[in-house]
């Protein structure tokens, strides 16, 4: 019988198999940042076991609330700085270089086909977009990463959504795994790796990838997870080319992780896209969603586009070509924050800060701050927000606040009106 990706995975990197279907994994990455990673820190402090199992593994952050805002955000970053001092852990991105972890991690060339990849983050699902498996974990799970380099995880079954037709104009990665959860809801794939394959994902690029298995952890999914291909490995060369003689030899390489034709999944969803329109969340569930159409003309008090679902650098040109030229309404403030130093580098060199600042907007430095409601746009109690982020739970950018979520593309037009509005690039039939 073959096997699926995940499964594949998991034999390369099994450790030990433990009663039932646990498997002890040996990890070949564990990221960290300073928001859940210092708790991790001080108990192994306070046991005795302030060590690393590798520290050219681990690769750590500050990015929640960059620059820190208070003594208590101050404090979890010096935790963060100095235990990777100690650690001689060199992969450490502070202040000024630092970007929102699920985008600069990638971006370094940390996330590769056939890694195994933990984080006490639970949108580290964002990874699987290489053909990685990585998970969101605990405290004393990322404790036990950290220290001794496994992790455990039961057998993973897998749900399989074959994606198919062609994304109208107007309609993005974020509009399809929005629309995607609508349909399976928010506990549709729980304790299951969701993979993402077909003609639609083929031609996606690896920032859309990136998007889609980011929000994998919305329907309930342990991972989101995508064939590594072509796509993958141009992405990667600058990291890998020293290690391959070709792009087909690592593309070669890659391939061993694909599923076997004859895998066993625990569902297969074929899902077309073809009559997709923009969709946004209505509700304080991602799987709350109604078309654009449907809501268009719905005040909004602030508008947000960055954050690691939609803050590289393809979010930033789509919105850009939406804004181009055109002022935000009086009625709202917009905000803009590139997801890394590159991508708000690349912005500037491409003009497209230009034209957020002469719309209206505020452009800040890489923070994942507003879209859990700590920093950098939180919301006032009854006012909403457009976003382009990946939760709204309710008080989730602000206690009383209502996030809709959307593409960027979306939001940007919806920045132009004030009010939730179909991007121009959107055309009806």
């Amino acid at each position: 019988m073959g096997k699926t990706i995940s499964e594949k995975i998991f034999e390369a990197h099994r450790v030990e198999s433990l009663s039932g279907d646990i498997n002890v994994l040996k990890l070949d990455a564990v990221f960290c940042h300073e928001i859940t990673t210092p708790i991790a820190i001080d108990d192994l402090v306070a046991r005795g076991k302030d060590r690393v199992f590798d520290p050219e593994k681990i690769k750590v952050v500050i990015d929640h609330v960059t620059p820190s805002k208070d003594t208590k955000t101050a404090q979890q970053a010096k935790t963060l700085r100095d235990w990777a001092k100690r650690n001689n852990i060199k992969d450490f991105f502070d202040i000024g270089r630092n970007g929102v972890c699920h985008a600069i991690f990638p971006e370094k060339g940390f996330s590769r086909p056939g890694y195994t990849i933990i984080m006490g983050d639970s949108h580290t699902c964002t990874h699987g977009a290489f053909g990685a498996f990585a998970a969101g974990v605990g405290t004393t799970d990322l404790e036990v990463g950290i220290l001794k380099g496994v992790c455990t995880f039961k057998n993973p079954e897998t749900i399989k959504i074959n994606i198919t037709g062609e994304l109208p104009a107007g309609v993005y990665s974020k509009d399809v795994i929005l629309s995607i959860i609508s349909e399976i809801g928010v506990n549709g794939a729980t304790n299951k790796v969701i993979e993402f394959t077909g003609p639609v994902i083929k031609e996606m690029s690896m920032d859309a990838r990136m998007t889609l298995c980011n929000m994998a952890i919305e329907a309930g999914g342990t991972c989101g997870i995508c064939y590594p291909d072509e796509t993958t490995v141009d992405y990667l060369w600058k990291h890998i080319k020293d290690e391959y003689s070709s792009k087909e030899e690592a593309l070669k390489e890659f391939s061993k992780w694909i599923s076997d034709e004859d895998a066993q999944y625990a569902k297969v969803i074929e899902f077309d896209v073809s009559r997709l329109e923009p969709v946004v969340t209505v509700g304080y569930k991602p799987d709350e969603v109604k078309t654009v159409s449907e809501m268009e003309g719905t005040k909004v008090d602030q508008v947000y586009i960055g954050s690691c679902t939609n803050g590289r650098l393809e979010d930033l040109r789509i919105a850009s070509e939406v804004v181009k030229g055109k002022k935000i309404s009086d009625d709202v403030r917009a905000i803009v924050s590139p997801s890394t130093p590159e991508i708000f580098q690349k912005a500037l060199e491409e003009g497209i800060i230009d034209i957020f600042m002469k719309a209206g907007f505020c452009v800040t430095n890489p923070t994942c701050g507003a879209c859990l409601g700590m920093s950098n746009g939180v919301l006032a109690p009854g006012e909403s927000c457009a976003s382009t982020t990946n939760r709204n739970f309710v008080g989730r950018m602000g206690k009383g606040g209502m996030v809709h979520l959307m593409s960027p593309a979306t939001a940007a037009a919806t920045a132009i009106t004030g009010k939730i509005t179909n991007s121009e690039l959107f055309k009806r039939a």
